[in-house]
Formats: structure tokens, C-alpha cells, sequence
């Protein structure tokens, strides 16, 4: 499918009298223009559930973001936002960034203790959540000792606040949307803790705008299209876009339990044309939909993303889709995405074999408007930009980029503003991936793993993905993790193992060390189920697997 760029336009809101005419850049605007252009089109549904038109939506986005200002809330306040993914989330997040209220947007999988602490650190304002949050709230009020305005989606109990429904019921006129520059705060968004604590990313509207104009350039995305939600915060780009956002039936917390059928049935009921997903779901749904002999011909453009992605399952997805429809491998992080991109014909021509081979795992050019550079791997800071930093050509080194979709901080983080940003001398930010990447003579980049997760050996540093990569290909292995054992400079690599189900562990031993080559492998393990990360489910949480080695290797 040949990418086309859509009329994506950024355009003044309604302002009152004597309010400034400089431009906005808020995704709740666009959605106001798609709701006017196609009032009665489906904007957002569940399966079996609620729906709502644009034009219902626009009306409840704007009903709720006059609630919010009638409860004294206003441009800059945060609000904690924990709800289902469905109408009322989107309902919910446009009316806060119509209002300029920012909202607070934490994984709830995190674990009671980290998601208390991201809560605590951000200071909200405001609390949004589903009755089960509320309980959380009233539990363990410390963490929410900031919050004024209390406001239940759902049924309120025996809890203070207001309820959404009569936040929508406020009356009133002579409200409008809240004035918000490019660079105001539009949203925290926070890391998946995969690498160590969860990090508050601070997202600007331009950055937001930023996101939706790179998206719809790579995967043609416009009005009219259709997107099963398998990754509930892109939604929030949905409705801007002038498309459907259409919500399976998921577990977002456990994306990796999904039952395939139930996520094959909402891309084909839907006549979806686009889906974002982690790896995690699409290994459930490709072996299921091959078993039963499903197609997707409706759809158009398939992304994985979330984690290091197998070339095997972007080829094997494409063989259930249309000719003239791809799929695709998005590079980035919440701090940048997306970074870089690659279809799956262009893996299909030769980079699956190179990768299969030990180069590591391509994931393309950089995006539109992306500046990417390779730099000298430090643990330290580098407070300000120098040409001297970048590696040789070919050479391996830290992915360092910079963009509109760059976040420019953390929030409330200044050691990880330090370790992670890096001023240039016109007052651009670069940001450092903490990954490790390679780029080649046709201007490809290929992942080779994170920093934190390389092995520090007696022979030098050895990045892990392009070494499992090579492993993951021998018979019986679902995939592999290389992780180290003992005392940084003098660790030993042992290989840890996910078996493909029925496959004898003899038979995969005996696959692996026949493969083995560089750097020569102290173990090779066994484990039923790898550690993974909560948000997708397939990022490997190579720091808990490695203790988990050390207690077997001596």
C-alpha cells in the first residue's frame, strides 16, 4: 500500500471576546472539524456496546470540558484519568484537552505501589476514574492528597465528588475551548518501568500534533478509516483523523492472554482498515487465524509494536492480508514516536535473513521529521550537543533523535532530564533512546538492544537482540533471552529459553548448541514463561531474569 499523506489541518478554536488569535495545536480542535465534515458517522463503539457519533461526541467532549470549568478546573490543572477504554474515555480525554487540563495517564497493571507513586509525584488536581479507582483513592489517600475535584465514571458510592453524568448535565453558555500553543503541556504519559521506575513524560500539544501528522503520513491514515483500538492511546488520534475507533474485547492489562478469536471478530465484524497492537497479541492471532483459515481483507495497514518484533510474524500476517496492504514495524517510545518505520515487503527482501543472521533487527528510515544520529554509548550525562559525539559511519553506537514528536523533559525528573536529554545550541532537545542501533549504508536502522540490558564480559560489551536472533530461529524455540551472570566486566552470557509448545527440551538443546557461536554461551536454560513488561506484554524483563539465572548458574 503506498502511503498517502491526509489534509491533516491544525485550526484556530472558537476563542471569547478578546482573547488572542494565535494558533492552537489540540487534537480536541481537529476532532471539532471532523465532527462538522461528518456529523453522523460513527466516531467511537464497542462490540456489542455503546456508540457514538462524531457529532455526539463533539457534544459530550464539549459538555464535559464546561462541567470541568464549572467545578473551577482550568488550563494547566492535571487530572488523573483511569478509565475503561471505550466512548467515555475518549469522550472524557478530548473534553481535557479542549479545557487545557492536562491529563495524568498511568498504567493501572503497574502494581499498587509504582502506580501510587507516579500518582503521588504528577500532583493532580483532578481525579477521573471508574467506581474500583475511586476505592483505590479512598484507600490510600496520600498519594491523592492533591485532588480537589473527585469525579466518578459510574455509579458514586460512599465517596465525595460528582458523578460524569452530572458533570455532561451542567448547563450554561459563553464557555469555549481553552487557547493552547504548541508548546504548552497537553498530557503525562508514563514509560512502562520496563528499564527501572515508570517515568512521567511530559507531552506538548505540538508534539501530539507532531504524532498525528508522522501516523497518517506512514500508514495512509485518514477520514473514513476504521481502527480496531488494540492499543487504547491511539484512539485519542482517531477522532483528529476522522476515523472509527472501534474497541475489542481486551484485557489492555494482559494483552498477552488475549483470546485471538475475540480479537479476530472485532477486525472482521468492523471491516477494520487499521489495528495497532503489541507483538504479544498478534502471536496469539496468527497461528489462530491460519487454523481456521481467516483472511483480513478489509484491512489495510497492520503496525507491531511495543517490543523487538520476529520478521517471521510480520511475514506471516502478510500472507492473511490483501495484495496492496502491509504490515508494519513502528521504532520508538513514549518519549519519541513514532522514530523510525518498515514495511514488511522491504523485510521480505532480504533483511530477514541478515537479521536471522546476527545483524540485528531492522526497523527502517527515520520517520517524517525525525533527525536521528548514532553517538558514543556513556552511561553519563552529556549536557550539550557536539558533532564529536557521533560514532563512524557503520559503527555501532546510542540512538540519539530529535523531531516535533520528541518530548523536550520528564516530568518532575531532572536526573533523568540529565541522563536522557541533551541541549543543542539553538535550544533543541535531542533525546537518547537508551538503545543501542547501527545504521547502514542505505540508511536503515537496526535495533540492537537496549543499553541497560548489555552484557559487560571479560571480551567487551555484547548487545543481546542480534545474538537472539540468530537463536530464535532453531527448531522448537519460541524466542530467547541473553542475559548476563556474575559481576559487570567479568559476566558470563547464558542463554534462557521459551520452548515452542511440545517441543522436547533435549531437542532444543541440542538445536542451540549446534548454533552456538559468539559470544560462547556459559548455560543455556529453560523457562516455561519469560517476564514481561505490563504495558505490552512482550518487552522481556531481562533484569528479573537475570537474578532468576544467577540462582542457577554458579
Amino acid at each position: 500500500m503506498s502511503a498517502r499523506e491526509p489534509r491533516i489541518e491544525l485550526r484556530p478554536a472558537a476563542r471569547a471576546a478578546g482573547e488572542s488569535d494565535a494558533p492552537t495545536a489540540n487534537l480536541s480542535h481537529l476532532l471539532a472539524a471532523r465532527a462538522a465534515e461528518h456529523p453522523d458517522r460513527c466516531a467511537v463503539r464497542t462490540l456489542g456496546g455503546a456508540a457514538l457519533t462524531f457529532a455526539a461526541l463533539e457534544e459530550r467532549a464539549t459538555a464535559i470540558a464546561r462541567g470541568l470549568a464549572e467545578l473551577g478546573l482550568g488550563p494547566g490543572d492535571r487530572a488523573c484519568l483511569f478509565v475503561r477504554p471505550g466512548p467515555d474515555l475518549i469522550a472524557i480525554a478530548h473534553a481535557l484537552f479542549r479545557a487545557g487540563i492536562v491529563p495524568v495517564l498511568v498504567d493501572p497493571g503497574l502494581g499498587r505501589r509504582r502506580l501510587l507513586e507516579c500518582v503521588e509525584r504528577t500532583g493532580p488536581r483532578a481525579f477521573l476514574g471508574v467506581p474500583r479507582a475511586h476505592v483505590a483513592r479512598v484507600l490510600f489517600p496520600r498519594a491523592f492528597r492533591t485532588v480537589e475535584v473527585a469525579i466518578t465514571v459510574g455509579r458514586r458510592r460512599g465517596w465525595n465528588g460528582v458523578t460524569l453524568a452530572e458533570i455532561e448535565g451542567v448547563g450554561g453558555s459563553g464557555w469555549r475551548p481553552a487557547p493552547t500553543a504548541a508548546t504548552d503541556e497537553a498530557a503525562i504519559v508514563f514509560t512502562s518501568g520496563s528499564t527501572g521506575p515508570p517515568k512521567g513524560v511530559a507531552v506538548t500539544h505540538g508534539g501530539f500534533a507532531g504524532q498525528l501528522r508522522a501516523l497518517a503520513q506512514l500508514y495512509g491514515l485518514g477520514p473514513g478509516g476504521v481502527d480496531v483500538a488494540c492499543f487504547p492511546l491511539f484512539a485519542l488520534y482517531d477522532g483528529a483523523l476522522g476515523m472509527t475507533s472501534v474497541f475489542p474485547d481486551l484485557d489492555v492489562s494482559r494483552p498477552g492472554a488475549c483470546d485471538p478469536a475475540r480479537v479476530y471478530a472485532a477486525l472482521a465484524e468492523s471491516r477494520a482498515t487499521f489495528t495497532f497492537g503489541s507483538p504479544a497479541i498478534w502471536r496469539r492471532v496468527l497461528p489462530w487465524m491460519r487454523k481456521h483459515g481467516r483472511r483480513l481483507p478489509e484491512l489495510r495497514a497492520l503496525t507491531i509494536a511495543g517490543a523487538p518484533v520476529p520478521p517471521r510474524l510480520v511475514l506471516g500476517l502478510r500472507e492473511l492480508l490483501s495484495p496492496g496492504s502491509e504490515v508494519y514495524t513502528p521504532y520508538g517510545a513514549t518519549e519519541a514516536l513514532p522514530v523510525t518505520s518498515i514495511a514488511g515487503a522491504e523485510l521480505a527482501g532480504g533483511l530477514v535473513a541478515r537479521s536471522e543472521g546476527g545483524e540485528g533487527s531492522c526497523v527502517g528510515r527515520p520517520a517524517p521529521g525525525i533527525e536521528l544520529r548514532l553517538i558514543g554509548i556513556a552511561d553519563a550525562a552529556i549536557p550539550a550537543w557536539d558533532d564529536t559525539l557521533l560514532v563512524p559511519p557503520g559503527a555501532p553506537g546510542e540512538i540519539a533523535v530529535r523531531g516535533p514528536v520528541v518530548s523536550a523533559r520528564y516530568d518532575r525528573d531532572e536526573p533523568a532530564n540529565r541522563l536522557a536529554k541533551i541541549r543543542a545550541g539553538d535550544g533543541t532537545i535531542w533525546h537518547r533512546m537508551g538503545d543501542a542501533g547501527r545504521l547502514d549504508a542505505d540508511g536503515r536502522l537496526w535495533f540492537l538492544g537496549r543499553l541497560a540490558h548489555r552484557l559487560r564480559t571479560a571480551a567487551g560489551a555484547v548487545m543481546p537482540v542480534p545474538v537472539e536472533n540468530v537463536y530464535n530461529t532453531c527448531p522448537g524455540v519460541r524466542r530467547t533471552a541473553l542475559v548476563g551472570t556474575g559481576a559487570p566486566g567479568a559476566e558470563r552470557p547464558v542463554l534462557v529459553v521459551e520452548r515452542e509448545r511440545g517441543a522436547g527440551r533435549a531437542a532444543v538443546r541440542r538445536a542451540i548448541l549446534a548454533r552456538a557461536g559468539t559470544p560462547p554461551l556459559a548455560a543455556v536454560l529453560f523457562r516455561r514463561r519469560f517476564p514481561v513488561d505490563v504495558r505490552h506484554n512482550a518487552k522481556i524483563e531481562r533484569r528479573a531474569l537475570a537474578r532468576w539465572a544467577e540462582r542457577r548458574v554458579r
